[in-house]
């Protein structure tokens, strides 16, 4: 993770948030056989100081109505919730810069 990720995410400034979606989408790929992690995707990140965040209805329904620039719905979810929370997505996928959100490159 780069630098700047890490440093934004250790403040005690910032509040970190770990979204319903990520855990979703780490728990199907494991499923799967896609992923492999050695730690509990449910209760490691708040055990590590991570806020949660709840799929609510208006990010279902913000997630629906983004442009389909990109099909991946847990990504759609992560987009509409930094939309609808003005909140950075930490990643180093590209795919996220095609939305009006802001992202910190992990």
């Amino acid at each position: 993770m780069a630098a700047e990720a890490k440093a934004a995410i250790r403040s005690p400034d910032n509040l970190a948030f770990v979204s319903a979606a990520s855990v979703w989408e780490a728990e199907t790929k494991v499923a799967i056989g896609k992923l492999r992690i050695h730690f509990d995707p449910e209760t490691d990140p708040v055990d590590h100081g991570f806020e949660p965040l709840s799929i609510t209805l208006a990010h279902a329904a913000a997630a629906g109505r983004l442009p389909l620039h990109h099909r991946d719905p847990w990504d759609r979810v992560l987009i509409a919730q930094a939309q609808l929370e003005g909140l950075t997505i930490v990643s180093r996928d590209p795919v996220f810069d095609r939305y009006p959100v802001a992202v910190l490159r992990a």
